[in-house]
């Protein structure tokens, strides 16, 4: 019988169009670099939906955010998408306009290399994914660094020269002050808080005295927010409230990394009197330097307390912030830390005894008796999903819960507690 050969034909499969995103940046949030900035956007779009066989996946924009820094949140989310295996070729205009930091450049054109992510930079008309690409986009990318670096020792240049002709360069804004480029006013009202905040603290008020006082007289603070205990700290050791101004108080480490660091002498600072109209005058603002001198003379000797293992553990379930230690009457527990400074107004968080933590703890752990290395050992962290709730997230993966339940008023009266009650009604009776 002959031999049959039938050749057989494989369904003819449509060609995949290339995805396509594009990546735009401008480093300024003025009305023109914004105007920039969409201008590209619509750009970009039209370019990309015109273009036959590419299907478009959207244009990544990052708004007055420098391209040293990989920490911009369209540029992650277009490296999210690249690594979800959303996108296959990525527009931007330049190596500039996508990265300045030579390394953080290299990593990430390699990292989308390898994952088959085509860049193309349109004004060096350049594909990363080129067999020359790397070599380029390297000496290309070192040349965009150390333009960076001039512009920024310009920059650093031009303000330090304000500042030795006691200029107060680049004060834009002070709770107090109404401040724009040609002026330095006072603001009447907010003026009329910085003195109360100055006279109350002389008189003895404690900071946290006046922060819930103000808050509750819905006394708006600096940028309209709520008054707190360093805000305070802040108003009273700024010297710019009596007209003068101590310039270079800080720097930035370097043109990468912009780090705003004290100047602790690497730098030289220059004191300019009379530079802008007081608020308070020197007497009252020494005083007040005096005031804090002494507290931090008192706080620091004390003891730094100890950190709990439980610190940072535990999850309040209605605002999110994690629990802190509190003692009442001799009582040792634990609370969310909103409701401890803002009170119950913000959050309903439950106050859980440290025994009766430690008692679900050693049941979970299957021990007689709490121990403290055993928890940090197994226990990754403590999910209150709802009240009277605890979830143990252990770190074998394991999740487990338990719940307590609360003890009455009189089982939670200590024999020290008792006998001072009965003092006080003693007491009591006798002024009668």
């Amino acid at each position: 019988m002959p031999r049959i050969i039938r050749k057989i034909e494989h369904p003819q499969r449509l060609e995949r169009r290339t995805r396509v995103a594009a990546y735009a940046r401008v480093s300024s949030g003025k009305d023109a670099m914004l105007h920039s900035l969409s201008a590209q956007v619509s750009y970009y779009s039209a370019f990309i939906q015109q273009h036959p066989g590419w299907q478009y996946c959207g244009v990544y924009a990052d708004e007055a955010l420098t391209g040293t820094k990989a920490a911009r949140d369209g540029f992650q989310r277009l490296l999210k998408d690249c690594r979800n295996g959303q996108i296959d070729l990525v527009i931007t205009k330049s190596i500039s306009r996508f990265a300045r930091n030579t390394v953080t450049l290299l990593e990430t054109v390699r990292e989308l290399k390898a994952l088959g992510v085509d860049v193309f930079f349109e004004e060096q008309n350049l594909h990363s994914i080129s067999t020359d690409g790397e070599l380029m986009i390297t000496i290309l990318a070192s040349y965009a660094q150390e333009e960076s670096l001039s512009a920024s020792e310009n920059q650093k240049w031009r303000v330090r020269k304000g500042f030795e002709s006691g200029e107060l360069v680049n004060w834009r804004f002070m709770f107090g002050y109404d401040i724009d480029k040609n002026s330095i006013r006072i603001n009447p009202s907010e003026a009329t808080v910085v003195q109360e905040i100055f006279r109350r603290a002389l008189a003895g008020d404690t900071f946290g005295a006046i922060c819930r006082d103000l808050n509750a007289r819905e006394v708006n603070g600096a940028l309209g927010g709520r008054w707190s205990v360093p805000r305070i700290h802040a108003i009273l050791s700024n010297e710019k409230y009596t007209g003068n101004a101590l310039l270079q108080k800080r720097y930035r480490n370097n043109h990468l990394e912009k780090k705003l660091c004290p100047n602790n002498g690497e730098l030289p600072r220059y004191f300019a009197t009379e530079s802008h109209p007081a608020i308070i005058d020197e007497a009252t603002f020494q005083a007040a330097q005096d005031l804090l001198t002494r507290l931090d003379e008192k706080t620091s000797h004390r003891a730094k307390p100890q950190l709990s293992e439980f610190t940072g553990m535990i999850l309040c379930p209605h605002c999110g912030k994690p629990y802190k230690r509190v003692t009442s009457n001799g009582s040792i527990g634990w609370n969310c830390r909103t409701y401890q400074e803002k009170g119950k107004q913000f959050c309903r968080g439950k106050k859980i005894p440290e025994e009766t933590l430690q008692a679900a703890c050693a049941d979970v752990l299957g021990l007689d008796k709490y121990d403290t290395t055993v928890f940090s050992e197994n226990v990754e962290s403590i999910v209150i999903p709802e009240d009277n709730r605890l979830q143990f997230h252990l770190k074998d993966g394991r999740v487990v819960d338990r719940a307590w339940v609360d003890r009455s008023r009189a089982a939670s009266w200590q024999p020290e507690m008792k006998e001072a009650a009965r003092q006080r009604m003693l007491k009591q009776r006798r002024l009668r």
